[in-house]
């Protein structure tokens, strides 16, 4: 079982102020996570923002237009910033807003902060240009800046006392990760190729007949591109299965918290499927009041109790 601190003692206005500012990037930066966390009580609500803005910085390293190098050097910068989150070398007064907050969340929840690490070890693979020859290989990269995000939400949101299968949770949540990472390709698929980054394997573009790439708003010629995108969502559909199973777990504002971002991504993943072209015309979204819609079927428990009753059916 992993406890959380469900309550906080007096937080101090530096804090504060530093929690506010996270909570901002989250709100401008981080829309489909930010429907999901604003279900979380406060201390929860603001652990997590805290650690998406620190992860906020990371992928903005990695995505902006300085050199390699430049990048490489930034990373590490960070990374030895995340280093004194570790060692409680961050005062409350520090300039450094996401590191005051971050300290502050690691210091009350049990936070996995190495997941930081991997996250940072993820984006170098981007600076590096790495492609992905099959899936194995691409699993590698959507643990370090997806599932290791799952495992840090997990030491913000903790399991519940007595739930069956909770070493396994860890393992679950990481699993989620990969299912939205996954969804996170297959939508981004025509704005990596813009940037030069291709994240599908290889091996499977080839099967399909798309090693070519995705250059314009079609397909390119001969290949199977439906084929290759539905080929995709069956295995990001079997990752969501599984990754569902932590829902059982985790309270019932955590699993809400959960439920609606899987949720959103689900849908995202529906659309794609429902029309695969459309990746390459731009950018998949929900409207707002869908995405609501998934929130409220998060807080009102349906798909924690479904995977409740599916599980029960496979072990009797």
């Amino acid at each position: 079982m992993i406890r959380t601190v469900e309550s906080e003692q007096h937080v101090s206005a530096p804090v504060l102020a530093a929690y506010s500012y996270c909570e901002a990037v989250t709100g401008q930066q981080a829309r489909n996570f930010a429907y999901g966390i604003r279900l979380l009580p406060t201390p929860k609500r603001r652990a997590m923002s805290a650690l998406y803005a620190f992860s906020r910085r990371v992928d903005d390293i990695g995505d902006g237009a300085l050199a390699t190098d430049v990048k490489a050097a930034r990373l590490e910068d960070t990374r030895a910033l995340l280093a004194r989150v570790r060692e409680g070398r961050v005062d409350e007064d520090d300039t450094d807003p996401v590191a005051v907050a971050l300290s502050h969340a690691a210091a009350y929840f049990p936070v996995p902060l190495g997941g930081l690490d991997e996250l940072i070890d993820g984006v170098l693979m981007d600076v590096r240009g790495e492609t992905y020859e099959t899936w194995d290989d691409l699993k590698v990269y959507c643990r370090c800046v997806a599932g290791a995000i799952g495992r840090l939400s997990l030491g913000v949101f903790g399991t519940e006392p007595g739930a069956r299968g909770a070493e396994r949770a860890p393992e679950y949540a990481d699993t989620l990760g990969l299912a939205l990472q996954l969804t996170n390709i297959l939508r981004d698929v025509r704005e990596d190729a813009a940037g030069g980054r291709t994240y599908l394997p290889a091996d499977d573009l080839a099967k399909f007949g798309c090693s070519a790439g995705f250059n314009g708003p079609t397909p390119p010629e001969g290949s199977d591109f439906a084929g290759l995108v539905h080929f995709e969502v069956r295995r990001a559909r079997t990752l969501f299965a599984e990754g569902y199973r932590l829902l059982p777990m985790l309270d019932r504002r955590s699993g809400a918290c959960v439920a609606a971002m899987a949720g959103i991504y689900r849908r995202l993943l529906d659309r794609i499927e429902r029309e695969p072209e459309a990746v390459l015309r731009g950018r998949v979204s929900l409207p707002g009041r869908e995405k609501a819609y998934v929130a409220v079927r998060g807080l009102s428990g349906l798909d924690a109790r479904h995977v409740s009753r599916r599980t029960v059916r496979r072990r009797t």
